[in-house]
């Protein structure tokens, strides 16, 4: 007999997804180059299931880094994806056509539409992520603003989640200024978040800056498969010791109960 943890679910996971946020040559992590990203992937690539490209960092860094990089988080099955912001500069300086180019020029193959800071109609939405997804691209959807003024509608989240769904987008970001600010206006948010029946569609961004204890809460709040996002290299295999009762912040729960 070997002495093993249970085994993960596989890939392509509907439940447990980690989502990781890879900001290059960083202090949460360095991935500037192919060997940190080897070296990483060597250890956790059966923990990551997406790598989203930070910000603007497709257009900051050397493109043959980044096209590297890419090329390197599919060949361990992780799925990469650029940053919603880097969208949204598009969108403001009407730049779509350079973002397509760039983005299959990299070969990324996947992009985040979010609206932290730009506002798009319902139909113009729909037309942006059907514009990429007619490329090839792969999109991911994200809810919320950096700043809002005012807790996000459940309702509305419920109606863009199911809708995006409609175009085959399986599962929708919330962005974390946007959770946070719910969860301090209403005291039955988590209830009423956990008994949707799209909840299960939401990826969850943690606050890199509140590791590990905001993590530990949101596992412990939804459960060890919830589905979190904007979890750094440097945070991973700690999380996926979270997620099994491993580590400090969950009181080593799979040895102490």
């Amino acid at each position: 007999m070997t002495l093993a943890l249970p085994p993960r679910t596989p890939k392509p996971r509907k439940r447990g997804i980690t989502s990781m946020i890879d900001f290059g040559p960083d202090t949460f992590g360095w991935t500037g180059g192919p060997e940190g990203i080897r070296n990483l992937l060597d250890c956790c690539a059966e923990y990551i299931d997406f790598a989203k490209i930070f910000a603007m960092n497709a257009v900051l860094m050397p493109r043959d880094v980044v096209k590297n990089a890419a090329g390197i988080y599919r060949d361990y099955d992780v799925v990469p994806f650029a940053g919603g912001i880097l969208f949204e500069y598009a969108w403001k300086k009407n730049e779509l056509d350079g973002l397509e180019k760039l983005l299959l020029d990299l070969n990324i193959g996947g992009l985040e539409i979010s609206e932290n800071y730009v506002s798009l109609t319902p139909d113009e939405r729909a037309r942006m992520i059907d514009r990429f997804q007619k490329k090839g691209i792969y999109i991911k959807y994200e809810f919320g603003r950096k700043n809002p003024t005012a807790p996000l509608g459940i309702d509305e989240l419920g109606a863009v989640v199911e809708a995006v769904g409609r175009q085959g987008i399986e599962h929708v970001i919330v962005e974390q200024s946007d959770f946070d600010m719910l969860v301090e206006a209403r005291a039955d948010a988590i209830e009423v978040l956990k008994a949707q029946s799209w909840f299960e569609r939401l990826l969850i961004e943690a606050d890199p800056y509140r590791f590990p204890k905001q993590h530990a809460e949101l596992l412990e709040t939804f459960g060890p498969e919830a589905n979190l996002a904007n979890i750094t290299p440097g945070q991973v295999l700690r999380l996926e010791g979270f997620r099994q009762g491993i580590g400090r912040a969950v009181n080593y729960w799979v040895v102490s109960k």
